[in-house]
């Protein structure tokens, strides 16, 4: 790739295999993205007043999908077919980025990330029968960013399946005033990968969460904010609800193949999970992030951001109104 601000696979790869100069890299910008005055760095641009809106045209009954089964990757596809198809989101010769959490230096095994079958699937989806023209793939990690997408196995899936990798850099974010929120101002957001597509679907795993109780589709868009985030901590049902207002995605994929239900979001073990064998997808995240609530035993009313987020407008917690479609993959993986 030409472009100094994209990955190509092969130069990743090399990144990675060179770990000693790449890991020194990368952690300086990772560091840099991190401190709380990184927002000085913006303040000579304009801050934007949101995103552009990436959702696709509703049809009845066919906003939220359901499907048990052990095989992410038959689960996700059918999920998908029974929103009415990967086509119906993405048009041939348009281009794509996947959102997945990818926060965490952690093997998929673990649970605290997005797993790599699925990105591999949706990304086949895209190419095989969207013919979408490309596929990117971003996040903005708590750890090292390469380390984040190499021990994930995400970087495999991306290298084998044709997607490409943005990985966080200074000059990707923009500063963005939301309008109407009380924390997004003035604050550094991983704009680029967004600017440069015309679909948008978050990827995210049901996990348990320390400060918010879940962390799901919803709490996924936190990897898009640059600066010092740890200050929203204190705040996070506002966080969330702000990014719910800012992102507004094509779909979205919640994975509840194996639920973390406890010492969430990084969790370390598998103990810390549990087979649930559940793919959710829909075009009402906050919809899709009330029933992935039930993998972890709990109602939208106790998570008070889906609430706000319902009060707003932007979704509703009664999943069922939406006459979700079920489906059952038979047999193991």
């Amino acid at each position: 790739m030409e472009n100094k601000d994209k990955i190509s696979r092969r130069d990743f790869l090399a990144r990675i295999a060179k770990a000693g100069i790449s890991a020194a890299a990368v952690c300086s910008t990772a560091k840099l993205l991190y401190e709380s005055d990184v927002q000085k760095m913006f303040s000579a641009t304009p801050p934007l007043t949101g995103f552009r809106d990436y959702s696709v045209p509703a049809v009845a009954g066919k906003t939220i999908s359901i499907v048990s089964g052990a095989d992410r990757t038959q689960t996700v596809r059918k999920a998908v077919e029974l929103l009415g198809g990967i086509d119906r989101f993405v048009k041939p010769g348009e281009t794509v980025l996947l959102k997945p959490n990818i926060g965490f230096a952690r093997p998929a095994r673990i649970g605290a990330t997005s797993h790599p079958d699925i990105i591999a699937e949706i990304t086949k989806l895209c190419y095989e029968q969207a013919k979408a023209r490309k596929i990117y793939i971003t996040d903005n990690p708590i750890n090292d960013p390469a380390s984040c997408f190499e021990l994930s196995g995400i970087a495999a899936a991306a290298a084998k399946s044709g997607a490409e990798i943005i990985l966080p850099r200074t000059n990707l974010f923009r500063s963005v005033s939301l309008k109407g929120a009380k924390l997004i101002q003035n604050w550094p957001v991983l704009y680029e990968p967004l600017a440069k597509v015309d679909k948008v679907i978050g990827i995210a795993a049901v996990k348990d969460h320390a400060r918010s109780g879940a962390s799901m589709t919803m709490k996924n868009w936190y990897g898009l904010l640059g600066g010092a985030r740890n200050n929203f901590h204190q705040d996070i049902n506002t966080i969330i609800v702000e990014l719910t207002m800012l992102v507004k995605p094509s779909f979205v994929i919640l994975d509840g193949t194996e639920t973390m239900v406890s010492n969430g979001p990084t969790g370390g073990s598998a103990s810390d999970l549990k087979r649930t064998d559940t793919m959710i997808a829909g075009c009402d995240q906050i919809a899709v992030d009330a029933f992935g609530a039930t993998l972890l035993d709990l109602t939208p009313a106790s998570l008070p951001y889906l609430q706000r987020a319902e009060q707003l407008n932007l979704g509703t917690t009664d999943y069922q109104s939406l006459k979700p479609v079920y489906a059952k993959i038979e047999g193991a993986i």
